[in-house]
């Protein structure tokens, strides 16, 4: 019976921390990573989806997510080197990016009647 008991105790105890990193990563991507405080950003976060506080399953979930996909910024390769970079950081040259403009300098010497 003690067995039982202590993986009942050990079952709860795991999910109670799942949901606590869960409710955390959820607060640090609604602030940027920015939470601050003694609470790790656990307390503040908003209702999850069906975590209680009234909420019904999807509530706020989806906007919230809406909101991080617009803060995000489209990536693009180099074609010199293949390396992935914000799109922002693009060297344009003859409509190709690349990741600097040394690389841009050497594709243009590298290509044939240049």
């Amino acid at each position: 019976m003690t067995r039982l008991l202590f993986w009942i105790a050990l079952v709860i105890l795991v999910v109670m921390a799942v949901r606590s990193k869960v409710r955390a990563a959820l607060a640090r991507a609604q602030h940027g990573g920015m939470q601050g405080g003694a609470h790790g950003g656990v307390h503040g976060a908003g209702p999850m989806p069906g975590m209680g506080a009234g909420a019904g399953p999807g509530v706020g979930a989806r906007a919230d997510y809406g909101r991080v996909e617009d803060a995000s910024e489209r990536m693009t390769s180099c074609t010199r080197c293949g390396i992935y970079f914000p799109a922002s950081e693009a060297v344009r040259e003859g409509g190709r990016d690349y990741c600097c403009a040394a690389h841009a300098r050497q594709q243009a010497a590298d290509m044939p009647g240049a």
